[in-house]
């Protein structure tokens, strides 16, 4: 199954609009499935093996949506003893608007407008994330955004997204039928499979980006991540241009 994304037919979510009921629930229908499809499961491996007791991190969440990740990242450090302050950046003001009502219990979040790809912070980050958003993006926005989330971290960054499978676009049309069946969820979840990126495609899109030393691994249910640590994160080296289309699997 090919990558599908046209850059003129953005995701219904991701167009101008206002603040609107069906917005709203989309992006509560959002935070549901990563709730209980993986993706919250996910950042809480990381923040296990990489986030130390009793100390203090800066973060960044990119294109950070609803809110949710954030959210989610600041109760696991409560928990665990972990000082955090999180700036979350998107590029939209509606969402931001939504995502800032969902989280006036965390003042740890501070919610920033700006556009991932340009983004630019006098300090870097502890930890840089960016959840189920590199399937928005062209091959070759997806390599530039890639290197904004190494450029901004000192110690660990976590970029996880689907990864494009056709048993995972069924299961998604199965899914839209008979649970998540808003127009606005059913219609972008189909559309984010088919713009999602395959196993080596993920792949191909760090090592353009100059990642070394990464980690790469599935999760369940059609997830996907790559990882850099404080080992690996540092200067970035010379990297070649940005292919135009990134070689698909055979």
């Amino acid at each position: 199954m090919k990558r599908a994304f046209d850059p003129q037919e953005l995701e219904l979510m991701d167009r101008p609009q206002p603040v609107t009921p069906e917005l709203e629930e989309c992006l509560r229908n959002l935070v549901s499935l990563n709730r209980f499809f993986g993706s919250h499961r996910l950042i809480r491996k990381f923040l296990a093996q990489w986030l130390v007791s009793d100390r203090t991190y800066r973060v960044l969440d990119l294109c950070t949506g609803a809110g949710d990740i954030p959210r989610l990242i600041v109760d696991w450090a409560r928990q665990a003893g972990v000082t955090l302050r999180v700036d979350a950046v998107d590029a939209s003001d509606s969402t931001l608007e939504i995502a800032r009502r969902g989280a006036e219990a965390y003042p740890e979040i501070q919610f920033v407008k700006g556009d991932a790809l340009k983004w630019e912070s006098r300090e870097t980050y502890d930890l840089v994330t960016c959840s189920l958003a590199l399937h928005h993006f062209s091959d070759k926005d997806a390599v530039m955004l890639l290197r904004r989330c190494r450029a901004l971290s000192n110690r660990f960054v976590l970029v996880s997204d689907l990864e494009r499978t056709s048993w995972g676009a069924a299961g998604i049309r199965l899914l839209t039928a008979l649970v998540y069946r808003q127009p606005m969820t059913r219609a972008d979840a189909n559309t984010s499979i088919h713009r999602a990126f395959s196993f080596p495609e993920m792949r191909a899109l760090a090592e353009a980006a100059g990642w070394e030393s990464f980690g790469h691994m599935r999760f369940l249910f059609c997830r996907q991540a790559i990882w850099l640590d404080e080992r690996t994160v540092g200067e970035i080296p010379a990297v070649s241009a940005v292919p135009e289309v990134l070689p698909c699997p055979t």
